[in-house]
């Protein structure tokens, strides 16, 4: 059973839905406003070299971008430090980290941003593009 009604008159699309789960038991998820997308978990480094990253352009260690599971590419995602609060704004354009925990790649650029090397618990939000 699906139910699934988009609401669009503030100009933020909200998808409220009943879903079954596979186990019978209902579950209530609402997917809101882009502004309220949060995630937590780890941090990690990566494009030292300027290989290819999967949206096609070439990674550059002193950009501000990074990589996701599924975000779009192009999507800015404001990432904050846990243990420090300190926060940066980055560009996605590549696919990862694929490493179980992990939630963001950043560029030796944005982990300098962030004050850390190697991993760091982070919260990532939606940045207004």
């Amino acid at each position: 059973m699906n139910y699934t009604a988009n609401h669009a008159d503030d100009g933020i699309t909200r998808i409220i839905g009943i879903v079954m789960t596979s186990c019978g038991a209902a579950a209530l998820f609402i997917a809101g406003s882009s502004y309220a997308m949060a995630e937590s978990g780890i941090a990690s480094v990566y494009a030292y070299s300027s290989s290819k990253t999967a949206s096609g352009e070439r990674a550059n260690p002193a950009a501000l971008t990074a990589a996701h599971r599924t975000l779009r590419f192009g999507t800015h995602v404001r990432v904050t430090n846990k243990r420090n609060g300190r926060s940066v704004t980055v560009r996605i354009n590549d696919r990862g980290p694929f490493v179980r925990g992990r939630v963001i790649d950043v560029t030796p650029a944005g982990a300098r941003a962030l004050g850390f090397s190697g991993l760091a618990p982070v919260k990532l939000e939606l940045a207004q593009n």
